[in-house]
């Protein structure tokens, strides 16, 4: 029942009702939203800002697929960010994990006073192969999430013909995969601004289908 959900939930369906749906509207919020996105990396208020930019996007996607009647649209969405959200919660685990086992067994051998901890080399072992695997982990799951999203953004480009959906997704895609050298980072960042146009890029209205085609079925949520 939607009485037992939390509000957060139903303020999101709320406001990704298909009768409030527009393109001009998906234009805005996911302009904006991309650009909160992009202020992320400002101290203190950037992940508010981020995790607000993310919603905004989400619900522009929302508007999308119901106008163009795709489910795949949003659908690909949601789980690119579920996994999304899911590396960073386990890269997290991973590093809290080894570092707090590291710490504790390190102070098993520092206990007398006046005498400096020894950690025995398997210890340090340990702690590397943690961290290592948490790493590892996220980023495959980075990985998988780029490719739901270029799914998603490959789908807006055909249907809406932007183009630059396409390559944004792309280049986030290549950039995912390149973040374990840390260059990938600044291909995801350029892949933000990229979406950003993209957004401000949206027509006001879907472009007509070809001569002799039916036009894509409307879709309603509940």
């Amino acid at each position: 029942m939607r009485g037992e959900n939390p509000a957060y939930v139903y303020i999101f369906y709320s406001l990704s009702g298909s009768w409030m749906a527009s393109l001009s509207q998906a234009k805005t919020l996911g302009g904006v939203g991309s650009i909160l996105a992009l202020l992320g990396i400002v101290p203190s208020v950037g992940p508010v800002l981020s995790i607000a930019g993310l919603i905004m996007s989400l619900v522009a996607v929302k508007y999308i697929s119901d106008i163009l009647g795709d489910k795949r649209i949003f659908n690909n969405m949601i789980i690119a960010v579920i996994l999304g959200i899911g590396g960073i919660v386990v890269l997290v685990a991973f590093v809290f994990a080894a570092i707090a086992r590291f710490i504790g067994i390190g102070n098993l051998f520092g206990a007398s006073p006046g005498v400096s901890p020894t950690i025995p080399p398997s210890d340090i072992i340990s702690l590397i192969a943690g961290l290592a695997i948490g790493l590892l982990a996220a980023w495959v799951l980075i990985i998988v999430s780029a490719v739901f999203l270029r799914m998603s953004y490959k789908s807006v480009a055909a249907r809406l013909n932007v183009g630059l959906f396409s390559t944004a997704a792309l280049l986030y895609l290549i950039g995912a995969a390149l973040t374990i050298i840390l260059i990938g980072f600044v291909l995801i960042f350029v892949a933000q601004i990229l979406l950003v146009v993209a957004f401000f890029s949206l027509p006001d209205t879907p472009p007509m289908p070809p001569s002799g085609t039916a036009p894509a079925p409307m879709t309603t949520s509940g």
